[in-house]
């Protein structure tokens, strides 16, 4: 069986703000870089084989939080696997502008060259250059297939158990990664169901195991039907005594090379 831990990134800047945010690549605030390494710390002696990411900025910083945290005997070996199609959903002209709600009332092309940008109808629709939310499933199954499921595989062949794998990447990305692995199980369980609603660095936990195994050569193993349960949600037990600095500087842009005042006035260097 291998164990699939789905993070979302840390807050970032964009996040502060009702703006379309996907592929724009904002920092992480400060308060984001203290939940990202809150769950590094939470994860400490959890043995990954590995850690894939997306690589836009606020899921990668939150990566290396955990990597910078890991304990394991694995750890000396262990690297930052960076890919796009981790990437949140692309918003193409409406990135980084304000977020309105989905009207039906309007012609979303006048509401366009007004620079008004509401949320799409449906699945099917997206905003012009970007993709729509079926779009950002199909990256999603390419990511199961090129990313997720040949650790499923390996650890069969294999006979291994245990295997721990982390990824993160962003809200709307998870949701559609979950509901593609689930979508995988050989009972078609679930897979329609809506996943939403991870905080700035909770967690899923998706286990993946292939079944009648004891029937089938190994050259034959990835046809072999998986049973596949999602068995934690939005876990966040991590941030319980994460507290945002107060006068602004929590929901600044996090800056690795400034020092933290405490640091300063104690004399740090």
């Amino acid at each position: 069986m291998v164990t699939f831990i789905l993070i979302r990134h840390g807050e970032s800047t964009d996040n502060l703000h009702s703006v379309w945010a996907g592929w724009k690549d904002a920092p992480l605030s400060n308060h984001g870089m203290k939940q990202a390494k809150a769950l590094g710390g939470f994860f400490s002696d959890t043995d990954f084989v590995a850690i894939h990411t997306s690589d836009l900025k606020r899921a990668y910083l939150t990566a290396q939080a955990i990597l910078d945290c890991q304990v394991s005997k694995e750890a000396p070996t262990l690297s930052l696997l960076t890919s796009h199609l981790l990437r949140e959903q692309h918003f193409g002209v409406a990135e980084g502008k304000p977020y309105t709600k989905s009207r039906a009332d309007v012609v979303y092309s006048d509401l366009y060259a007004q620079g008004i940008y509401p949320s799409p109808r449906d699945r099917g629709e997206s905003f012009p250059e970007g993709e729509s939310r079926n779009d950002l499933r199909r990256r999603a199954e390419q990511a199961v297939d090129e990313i997720l499921l040949p650790y499923v595989w390996q650890s069969a062949r294999d006979g291994t158990t245990g295997v721990r794998v982390a990824l993160i990447s962003h809200g709307l990305f998870i949701k559609e990664l979950i509901a593609a692995l689930v979508g995988r199980d050989a009972q078609g369980k679930t897979t329609d169901l809506y996943y939403k609603g991870l905080r700035n660095t909770a967690w899923a936990r998706v286990t993946v195991e292939v079944q009648s195994l004891s029937r089938r050569k190994h050259d034959d193993i990835n046809s072999l039907p998986l049973k596949v349960r999602l068995t934690d949600f939005d876990r966040k037990d991590h941030l319980k005594n994460v507290v945002r600095q107060q006068g602004g500087i929590g929901s600044s842009a996090h800056d690795p090379n400034q020092k933290d005042i405490r640091s300063f006035f104690a004399g740090g260097s």
